[in-house]
């Protein structure tokens, strides 16, 4: 049975998710729904892009991604399918595919399908589950889709470089309070080429990043490469964001020294 999964900024508190998980069992009973988060902050597709761009990859061939943040449609956002990694992912075109992807997709759709309610509001409801089960069903694209070349992009913030410093910023606080930057692993040797560093934040410095949060004594701050290869602001069983007044965009540096 394939997989749909389900991303939204709906909570748990209100009937949306029952209501379009419902909905989902009655057209296709059996499927396999996976929750991916609903406790995205209202409305921020950036939040919604990081949280998607780090967990895709690891779902098999064939899942079909339903991403409910902003999903009204309009002229210049409809809703659209990108096929990409032979994964199916369907949202507003707002700008946020170009915040997931870093390779060009296989496939751009829009979607053509009427909806069969005239309340405009509930697009996941009225549209999204609708293509999804068409899809995990076998159905033909171009019988709910037609072509499009392209989706909206958004400039993302990247890191400055220069060679003596990093220059990046906050873009994610996961539930632990642990806060992630822009900047990549793969940066930080490209720029250090093994020198000697601080990473200086919110009046810090830290001159070692480690591998693992329980390096470092319980209440201690790290820095640490972790699982999303993003380097992070941590703290060993602490609340950095919290604790340290970091928040998204606040600028975190990395400076070399010879």
């Amino acid at each position: 049975m394939p997989i749909i999964t389900l991303t939204s900024d709906w909570g748990l508190k209100d009937h949306y998710l029952a209501t379009v998980k419902g909905s989902l069992l009655s057209r296709m009973p059996g499927v396999n729904i996976v929750d991916i988060s609903h406790e995205i902050p209202r409305y921020n597709i950036f939040q919604a892009a990081f949280v998607l761009k780090n967990c895709y990859k690891n779902f098999p061939d064939g899942t079909i991604h339903i991403i409910a943040i902003n999903g009204e449609a309009s002229v210049k956002t409809p809703h659209t399918l990108v096929v990409i990694d032979k994964q199916y992912f369907i949202a507003a075109d707002t700008g946020i595919f170009s915040l997931i992807f870093d390779s060009p997709p296989e496939a751009i759709y829009e979607i053509t399908t009427h909806q069969e309610s005239d309340i405009f509001s509930f697009p996941a409801r009225d549209v999204f589950i609708k293509v999804a089960c068409h899809i995990a069903g076998g159905g033909k694209l171009a019988e709910v889709t037609s072509p499009k070349k392209e989706y909206n992009k958004l400039n993302v913030f990247k890191p400055v470089l220069t060679d003596n410093e990093i220059r990046g910023v906050v873009i994610y606080v996961d539930s632990y309070e642990n806060v992630l930057t822009n900047i990549t692993e793969e940066v930080f040797k490209q720029v250090g080429k093994g020198r000697k560093f601080s990473v200086v934040f919110r009046g810090e410095e830290l001159d070692k990043i480690y591998t693992a949060y329980s390096d470092v004594p319980q209440g201690e701050i790290l820095a640490i490469f972790g699982a999303t290869g993003f380097l992070e602001i941590a703290i060993n069983k602490g609340n950095a964001a919290g604790l340290l007044g970091l928040d998204i965009n606040e600028t975190v540096r990395i400076e070399f020294r010879s």
